[in-house]
């Protein structure tokens, strides 16, 4: 056989398509993950959104029905009975909007969630990077590979199988460890 193409190379370049697809294999399944990550942050994001703005809401509404029972309490109009019982409703209403542990919607309880929804968002959004890093790894290994068929350089083949494991690597902090490894 001439010009370098013996049994040898060909047996070669078949291991390199070998790695190639297992690489693939390894990018598919980081840019899913990813994607998963990214969209499961961006909805903790929402949720998050969402309860400190109803948290916003009932601050809004417990003050304005404090302020409005201090109002008719410093006038010296409490003594009308039916006033008397209106202020102490407000009062009620106010403290109730501050805890409400059977339906989850007091404040203390809308503060709570939210930070657990952010805290989830931000272990998403810590996964996510880990993935992307993981996919950019094994998009480098892929074209490595690649080249080192057409240039028959060794060493390409190596450093493409030592970037798919820093992919690999990648995925698996992202799925398993997410916010233990911070790198930026």
């Amino acid at each position: 056989m001439s010009a370098g193409h013996g049994p040898s190379e060909h047996g070669g370049n078949k291991g390199v398509a070998l790695l190639i697809s297992v690489l693939a294999l390894v990018l598919a399944f980081s840019e899913t993950l990813g994607k998963g990550a990214q969209t499961a942050a961006l909805a903790y994001n929402i949720e998050a959104s969402n309860l400190w703005a109803f948290f916003q809401a009932k601050t809004i509404r417990q003050t304005v029905l404090r302020t409005a029972a201090e109002e008719l309490e410093a006038q010296g109009t409490i003594k009308n009975e039916t006033v008397k019982k209106q202020v102490e409703a407000w009062k009620k209403t106010a403290e109730r909007y501050q805890s409400e542990p059977e339906t989850g919607e007091g404040r203390k309880e809308l503060s709570a969630r939210a930070k657990e929804a952010e805290k989830k968002r931000d272990t998403a959004m810590a996964a996510y990077h880990h993935y992307e890093l993981a996919s950019a790894a094994v998009q480098i290994a892929i074209v490595l590979a690649s080249a080192s068929i057409i240039t028959s350089i060794a060493a390409l083949v190596w450093l493409a199988g030592a970037l798919g494991v820093v992919g690999v690597a990648f995925c698996l902090i992202g799925f398993f460890w997410p916010t233990q490894v911070h790198l930026f």
